[in-house]
């Protein structure tokens, strides 16, 4: 097995990131919900100074992509005119924050949410992808979301669990904040930064045993297409959506909000359910489970095309596809059913795990690549 490939910063709002298609810039709204209002501006913005397409990441971001240089600042003061910017570009690095996407106002993750937001200052550096899931429902939903601090519930109460850690440890509201920054001590303390994410680093360092002692509760599935309570879901194929249909499946539905999931899935707000074309409006549709980054040209470390080879499997393997147009693994890193991964052009097989791990198969091109199929 090969050493899991490290990975480099995420492009912020404050810091872009260059890529094929021009600058990526990522936005965090706050409780990952906007108002209708500042969705409507943001396809603005996206057509008016990027290509129009929006990225919905795997920690309930959005992301603008095909930015020019020149553009960056006029971005910016649209993004602070809709109240969706940090004005502090340290604060918005740090604010990784993943919240259960049914939250109400008032309640527990919101409380925790605003609270740990007022301690991010106290927390020491840590590694950039690093980030907390606040996921205080009836049930944990964000498992398999990535994270590396988790606030979650136990039979009993709250708990602080560490990524990779099967348990947590018993928190009340007013304590784990304190508790979390003890953690992410910790975490630095002991070397953990060379390691980059919290369950790597447990891999070979072994948490206190008095933080190790609460089972969280059996998690929930997540989210589907399909009505709740909060209002319709849709989803998104690859995460990519365009501006101008997510604008006019808001004015039409009626939505007064957008909440954005780690699913590749948005919930429209007090909206009317409506016939979407170009969004996911079936819970069974195979490209849920199908997983692809831009590919090339569109990123530049990418070594083949993604998307169209995604769409063209989607629903012949059996379980969850992952096409990653190199080791990195962007659009899902973590193990699927059935790894495609691009090197030098060429397609390696990977069964049963991530992208940087052995393939079973190398090189494969052509027809030797739809043979190998299952």
């Amino acid at each position: 097995m090969r050493p899991g490939v490290v990975r480099g910063w995420c492009p912020g709002a404050h810091r872009p990131m260059a890529s094929g298609d021009g600058l990526i810039m990522r936005v965090r709204p706050r409780l990952a919900r906007l108002t209708a209002d500042q969705a409507l501006g943001l396809c603005d913005l996206a057509r008016r100074f990027g290509s129009g397409v929006i990225d919905l990441t795997s920690r309930a971001n959005l992301q603008l992509r095909g930015l020019a240089e020149a553009d960056h600042a006029p971005m910016l003061r649209g993004l602070a005119a809709l109240d969706l910017l940090d004005p502090d570009p340290e604060v918005e690095g740090r604010r990784n924050i993943l919240v259960a996407p049914n939250w109400a106002p008032g309640d527990l993750t919101d409380r925790l949410w605003h609270a740990l937001v007022a301690a991010l200052p106290d927390l020491p550096e840590l590694p950039a992808k690093m980030g907390v899931a606040v996921d205080t429902g009836d049930a944990p939903i964000l498992s398999d979301a990535s994270a590396d601090f988790r606030l979650e519930r136990s039979a009993t109460g709250l708990i602080l669990r560490a990524d990779g850690a099967e348990l947590g440890r018993p928190v009340t509201e007013s304590t784990a904040i304190p508790a979390l920054i003890e953690m992410a001590e910790w975490f630095v303390d002991t070397g953990g930064v060379e390691a980059g994410r919290m369950a790597r680093h447990l891999a070979n360092t072994p948490l206190p045993g008095d933080w190790t002692t609460s089972a969280p509760l059996p998690a929930r599935a997540p989210f589907v297409p399909g009505p709740t309570g909060l209002g319709p879901v849709y989803g998104a194929a690859f995460g990519q959506v365009r501006a101008d249909a997510l604008e006019a499946l808001i004015r039409a539905s009626g939505a007064t909000a957008i909440r954005v999931t780690p699913w590749r899935l948005f919930v429209l707000e007090g909206a009317l359910s409506i016939p979407a074309p170009g969004f996911v409006t079936d819970p069974r549709d195979p490209i849920l489970t199908t997983h692809a980054c831009p590919g090339a040209p569109l990123c530049p470390q990418a070594q083949i095309e993604t998307q169209a080879l995604a769409r063209h499997l989607a629903g012949h393997v059996n379980g969850t596809l992952h096409v990653s147009g190199c080791e990195k693994g962007c659009a899902l890193p973590r193990a699927a059913d059935l790894t495609i991964v691009g090197r030098d052009g060429a397609h390696d097989l990977v069964r049963g795990g991530r992208p940087w791990d052995e393939p079973s198969l190398r090189g494969l091109t052509g027809t030797a690549l739809t043979d190998a199929m299952p």
